[in-house]
């Protein structure tokens, strides 16, 4: 390979490459050299504490060598065979999802990411069913492709309106912090807020007409949008209007799928079984790119006799089945479904207690270990640390702060977004959110 010295990574990256989801002219990546477990060092050999699993992905953790050699063996036997082909992780990987993935999901078409897992996913659904229509959330995010970003209910889809894919609606989600539909009495149960957001969905089904619905898609916890966390009830009524109106269900688990909530799926924590089902970045925790979409067999079987018209180069590539298939084996071997359940606890309680200290944090919201801040101006009027879409001074002195300290998470708009490996420990966590407790103050300042 040829060797850049480590003071010509950044100068020549900048050089080169045109960086997605930035203005070219502000970009500033730190140029990083190696990582390990829960951190990762730039070139200067400074340490980062990663509470981001990089890019939300690195679910058991950096350079597990288990893994590594997986690949490395698989490079070695059979680096490459087509999509057509069975191969011996192919074969493996279906057989280890079908034990994981919640009961009658028992087919699995494999993906690059989880982008083209939604969009393979919303083909699936039309062809099943003959409609045309695709209902998600507005504070949804189901990837950057043409058809996910349509799906898309954020601004990131605004950029590029008006959109190929035609034949998505979308609706709200039930947020509870910032309900539009009980801002005048926020008191309402729990119960009362839940039916409210359903007879909302039914309302919009009824309106576009089910006959015309393929399927409603959503992810099952909001990921980079807040980590908004359905009430309860809210899946299972979801499910129930699904099957009333004989529309599909497509739960969208790219994030928080494989331990990233406590259990392998998000899902599982309100027993609700999707008819389809996304997943991808914990899918091989970020060691090599694949997505996956998982589904019933009677929708398989609608393309028994027909062809399904759709398929990449490398969809099923055989490095990347035997990364899941070692990812899989080592979630299981290290218990770390029980360990995120075990640390989300433990966070949650630190999540409380800067809540409880700093006057700029509105909410903090968190299932397993996967949590956010909601970051206001003013707890009393809840208006946001920035604006809605956009980020701000105090937002973006915010993140430089813990930069500084050798903290890496992710901000989006008024939100700070924690999401570690699934391996971190009390003690890591507590380094982190040491350094939150600082980076806070500067916020707090701009609270009133």
């Amino acid at each position: 390979m040829l060797k850049i010295p480590d003071s010509e990574i950044l100068p020549l990256s900048l050089e080169h490459n045109f960086w997605t989801w930035s203005a070219q002219g502000k970009v500033n990546p730190i140029p990083i050299r190696k990582a390990k477990g829960v951190y990762f060092w730039d070139t200067n050999d400074k340490r980062y504490l990663d509470l981001n699993s990089m890019v939300m992905c690195v679910n058991i953790g950096h350079g597990d060598e288990r893994v590594i050699e997986a690949i490395v063996d698989q490079a070695r036997e059979l680096p490459f065979a087509g999509p057509a082909m069975a191969t011996r992780p192919r074969a493996a990987l279906g057989q280890l999802l079908e034990e994981i993935t919640p009961p009658g999901l028992t087919r699995f078409l494999y993906t690059l990411g989880g982008a083209d897992a939604n969009e393979n996913a919303i083909k699936l659904a039309r062809g099943a069913t003959g409609r045309p229509k695709i209902l998600s959330r507005y504070r949804s995010y189901h990837g950057a492709t043409y058809g996910a970003i349509a799906a898309t209910g954020d601004p990131r889809r605004v950029a590029w309106e008006p959109l190929t894919m035609p034949g998505v609606v979308h609706f709200l989600d039930p947020y509870r912090y910032r309900s539009t539909f009980h801002r005048t009495h926020p008191e309402i149960s729990e119960a009362e807020f839940t039916q409210d957001y359903l007879n909302h969905l039914e309302e919009i089904i009824t309106y576009e007409d089910p006959r015309t619905i393929a399927a409603i898609l959503i992810e099952t916890v909001t990921g980079t949008n807040g980590v908004i966390i359905p009430p309860e009830g809210y899946l299972q009524g979801v499910r129930e209007l699904c099957d009333r109106y004989g529309i599909l269900l497509i739960a969208d688990e790219v994030m928080s799928g494989f331990g990233r909530t406590g259990k392998w799926f998000a899902v599982d924590h309100w027993q609700v079984v999707p008819d389809l089902m996304t997943m991808a970045k914990g899918l091989t925790s970020g060691y090599a790119p694949l997505g996956a979409v998982a589904m019933r067999q009677e929708i398989a079987d609608t393309f028994n006799e027909r062809v399904y018209q759709g398929g990449l180069t490398y969809n099923a590539h055989p490095i990347s089945m035997a990364a899941a298939v070692a990812n899989i084996s080592v979630m299981k071997q290290d218990h770390l479904i029980e360990h995120s359940e075990k640390m989300g606890k433990v966070m949650a309680d630190m999540l409380a207690e800067l809540v409880d200290r700093h006057p700029s944090v509105g909410e903090a919201r968190s299932i397993g270990l996967f949590g956010a801040l909601e970051l206001v101006k003013n707890r009393k009027s809840k208006e946001p640390m920035a604006a809605y879409g956009e980020s701000s001074p105090e937002m973006n002195a915010f993140r430089k702060s813990l930069l500084d300290q050798g903290v890496f998470l992710y901000t989006h708009w008024h939100t700070a977004l924690l999401i570690p490996p699934l391996i971190i420990t009390e003690e890591q966590l507590a380094e982190g959110f040491a350094a939150l407790d600082k980076a806070l103050e500067i916020t707090d300042r701009a609270a009133v």
